[in-house]
């Protein structure tokens, strides 16, 4: 059943797809809050597209149910895709079509008419940056240009939920930035965003939670942080792993050959004047640690500890099956 909440606008609940024999989504329950930018993670075949395609209403499941704005996705489609955002993570464009024109088409394609399909185009074009290029063929654009066009799409009719499926992938470092603050003003308008895509470091900046699936199973789902947690609590036996990174401007073989002499220390990687070290403790063994460091008459420039990113939760989570 859906939640209750009124602030849940995507809600996945026990969905199943398959194919022939083949269990492409495996009872996946997740849900999106208003203002959400929650992150699909998982490797090709896991299940994301699958997952997002349903939502969408590509595709229906073969049990199970999914919901967006409070609309089932397969009993009340229609309604759906009003209040839906689709960006996949290809489009067909068209030839002789400019960039006006092809967004123009499909806010006629939702229904706008007269000063609302007018107001329309000219707040999508300026949001994405597009009202430069009014005039351009589709098929002359850049690629970074082309997502654009591609998002302007998604949003033509305002929708409150978008599903964007690798809206980076392609795209050069100035463009992944650009589009990661259009994602981050979206969600401050209020709008839900489930967003897919394989550059972890990108999701990392831009997602308040994220989903991490694999062989169709949804493994984790929450904050970095959080899932940290849960796999720290399911490994409660083996005590906690710290990662710390220092710089020393004393010897830096003296200096490993110190660290590794202490119980529990191991260094993991050696780069001039850099170390890191990968030890058993809390935040009073690091402490510890350095104070001992300095007491040996090492050199101590920078000493902090390195927290697990969203690759290390990722590794630490899934096993590297496929489908």
């Amino acid at each position: 059943m859906i939640a209750n909440n009124d602030d849940v606008m995507i809600q996945f609940d026990s969905v199943t797809r398959t194919f022939g024999d083949t269990r492409a989504v495996d009872q996946v329950s997740f849900h999106v809050r208003t203002g959400e930018v929650f992150g699909f993670i998982g490797p090709n075949g896991a299940g994301k597209t699958t997952s997002m395609r349903i939502l969408s209403t590509l595709d229906v499941p073969t049990s199970g149910e999914a919901w967006i704005d409070g609309f089932s996705v397969v009993d009340d489609p229609d309604l759906v895709r009003q209040r839906l955002g689709w960006m996949p993570d290809g489009f067909g464009t068209y030839p002789n079509v400019n960039c006006a024109e092809y967004l123009d088409f499909f806010a006629r394609s939702y229904g706008l008419r007269g000063k609302d399909r007018r107001r329309a185009l000219v707040n999508v074009m300026g949001f994405t940056q597009l009202d430069q290029l009014a005039n351009k063929p589709v098929t002359s654009l850049s690629k970074g240009m082309k997502q654009r066009l591609c998002l302007g799409r998604a949003l033509i009719h305002n929708p409150k939920v978008l599903i964007l499926d690798e809206p980076a992938a392609g795209l050069d470092p100035r463009a992944r930035i650009e589009l990661r603050e259009m994602i981050g003003a979206l969600a401050e308008e209020g709008k839900a965003l489930l967003v897919s895509s394989h550059i972890l470091t990108e999701l990392a900046e831009m997602c308040d939670r994220v989903g991490i699936i694999e062989h169709g199973r949804l493994l984790a789902v929450g904050t970095v942080e959080e899932i940290l947690n849960q796999q720290r609590h399911g490994d409660s036996d083996e005590p906690e792993k710290i990662k710390i990174e220092l710089v020393v401007l004393s010897d830096i073989q003296f200096a490993k050959q110190w660290l590794e002499s202490n119980d529990g220390v191991v260094v993991d990687r050696v780069a001039q004047k850099t170390l890191q070290v990968v030890m058993s403790g809390d935040t009073e063994a690091q402490a510890d640690l350095l104070t001992k460091m300095i007491g040996a008459g090492i050199r101590v420039l920078s000493y902090s500890g390195k927290q697990k990113s969203l690759e290390d939760v990722f590794l630490t989570v899934t096993r590297g099956k496929v489908q």
